[in-house]
């Protein structure tokens, strides 16, 4: 197995822009770092789920997969464009218990993100199942893979944190931005 490869690819995958992290950034953003932080806990228990699902069922999978990834795509757009529209519409003089931020929905929303159902259908079948079958093994790629990927949720959330006076001063022209990128990253995702 190529381990820098395999690293590689999960950096890049997990640390570029999808709706988890413009989620991250949106929430640190109009909530602040705490209410972040429970988001990221979710996502990334929920991160680590998929991968073990993943490597534990890929036989079986494999045979399904194509109907499978069609309805995530199609489910996990609605779902992207739906987050879209709600940090469009975000205005931070209402105060509202809004449910963006929570654990739960950080983790639901990785059962829905395309780009983590397709990552995590991926990345183990390709860089460690290959070359290794052993549980040991295969256990010990799958919680690298959920730690690089809470690493790069960390990321996100300090760099909203940093960048907070900057963003609560250009809020409307950031919520845009944000609302554009996730509708950019659902049209990617049927490309």
């Amino acid at each position: 197995m190529d381990i820098t490869s395999f690293i590689i690819y999960c950096f890049i995958v997990t640390f570029t822009p999808g709706p988890t992290n413009i989620v991250i950034l949106s929430t640190v953003h109009n909530y602040g770092a705490k209410r972040a932080m429970e988001y990221t806990y979710g996502a990334t228990i929920a991160f680590g789920l998929l991968l073990g699902i993943s490597a534990l069922l890929n036989s079986m999978l494999i045979t399904v997969i194509p109907k499978i990834l069609i309805g995530m795509q199609l489910i996990g757009s609605l779902y992207m464009l739906y987050l879209a529209y709600q940090i469009y519409k975000m205005d931070s003089s209402e105060t509202t218990d809004n449910k963006t931020g929570t654990f739960i929905s950080g983790f639901l929303m990785q059962f829905l993100n395309p780009k983590v159902v397709i990552f995590t259908l991926t990345v183990i079948p390709s860089f460690v199942l290959p070359y290794y079958t052993d549980m040991p093994t295969v256990t010990i790629s799958v919680i690298v893979v959920t730690i690089i990927g809470f690493l790069a949720f960390i990321t996100w959330v300090l760099f909203g944190a940093i960048f907070k006076n900057f963003l609560q001063k250009h809020k409307r022209v950031v919520n845009v931005i944000m609302a554009l990128c996730l509708v950019y990253a659902t049209i990617m995702i049927w490309k």
